[in-house]
Formats: C-alpha cells, sequence, structure tokens
C-alpha cells in the first residue's frame, strides 16, 4: 500500500534530524518549481524529494546489510558511504513506502550519483538536491543560476563542484558520477 503525502511526510521527517527535514522541505519545493518549469510531473517530484534521503542517518552496517541482502549495487561498498543512502533509499521507499513507479525510483536512487541517460525526473531531484534554498557552499549560486536556464548546464556544475571537492580531498570519485556528467556535457553539445 502506498503513503499518501501527508503519511510519507510524518515517517520520513521522523527518521532524520530537524536540519536534515529542512533541507529536504528544500528539496521539496525546488524540484516543484524545477519540474513546473521543465514539464517533469510536481507531484512525483515532490514524492521523490521526500524520500530522497529516507536512508540517509540509517547505521552504516545497516545500509550495508540492505545492499548485500537484496542485491543492489555491490559496487557502491567500494565507494564513499554517503553514496549508499540514496539506492538504499530507493529500494527503502518501494519495501516500507509502497512506491512502484520507476520514474520515482530512479530519481531517488540517482540523486547523489547520476547516470548515463538520466530522465528528466533524475534531472529535477539531483539538481533541487544540489541548490535547493538552504545549501551554501562555492559555486552554488551560479548552480542556481545555470538551473534557471537548464537542467543539464546545472547539473554539469553541481557535478563538477562535488567532483573538484573530491579531488581536493584526495578521494575517491564515484564514476557513475564521472559518466553522467559527460553524458550530460555531449547532450549541452547536442543541444548547441
Amino acid at each position: 500500500m502506498e503513503f499518501s503525502r501527508e503519511e510519507l511526510i510524518k515517517s520520513v521527517s521522523q527518521q532524520m534530524p530537524a536540519m536534515r527535514w529542512q533541507h529536504t522541505q528544500g528539496v521539496m519545493e525546488t524540484a516543484v518549481k524545477l519540474a513546473e518549469r521543465y514539464g517533469a510531473d510536481p507531484v512525483k517530484a515532490e514524492k521523490a524529494a521526500i524520500l530522497h534521503d529516507v536512508a540517509k542517518y540509517w547505521p552504516v552496517k545497516q545500509m550495508e546489510a540492505v545492499i548485500r541482502e537484496n542485491d543492489l549495487s555491490k559496487d557502491l561498498l567500494f565507494y564513499d558511504k554517503p553514496l549508499w543512502h540514496a539506492e538504499v533509499g530507493a529500494f527503502v521507499a518501494k519495501r516500507d513506502y509502497g512506491v512502484e513507479d520507476p520514474e520515482i525510483l530512479d530519481a531517488i536512487k540517482y540523486h547523489t550519483s547520476g547516470r548515463i541517460g538520466m530522465t528528466l525526473m533524475d534531472k529535477v531531484v539531483c539538481l533541487a538536491d544540489y541548490i535547493e534554498p538552504g545549501r551554501d557552499f562555492p559555486g552554488v549560486n551560479n548552480i542556481r543560476e545555470l538551473a534557471n536556464h537548464s537542467l543539464e548546464a546545472g547539473l554539469v556544475a553541481g557535478f563538477d563542484s562535488t567532483i573538484t571537492l573530491l579531488v581536493s580531498r584526495r578521494q575517491i570519485i564515484y564514476p557513475l558520477t564521472v559518466f553522467a556528467r559527460n553524458d550530460l556535457i555531449k547532450q549541452l553539445e547536442a543541444n548547441s
């Protein structure tokens, strides 16, 4: 049985600190605006936004168990743990909240990494996560400005920001993010 919007909000908000719920509310608001601007379904965008960080504060061992026991992408286990919550969150959205819509589930699953061939919904939710009003990091205003004109340009700038930060910290970069960025650049070039 799928949860109502109100039931989702009540349940998900109880699984995270108040500051993270405030972030989630910002992602909800931003995802709806981006969906309306670029022609995605705003109801689906909001639902994906509500659930995008549902597993973010789960213990690492619990996320690892979900990945191992449910045939999720085991390659994730070789990369930074903050990536894990996205795929685990998509699994939880289906298992615990009755979400069956693949568009919503994929938007949750790929909101941290992106992927080759991102759907409109993937782009909306991923970019909303980068630019929601509470975000404050170097370059975020540039990403917001780009998002006013192009989902793809905003996402490339967002991924560039993430990749640059990881490089500066000598951290491993999840390959799917690089592939997603390259694919988005190809899309921009094809449409220019």
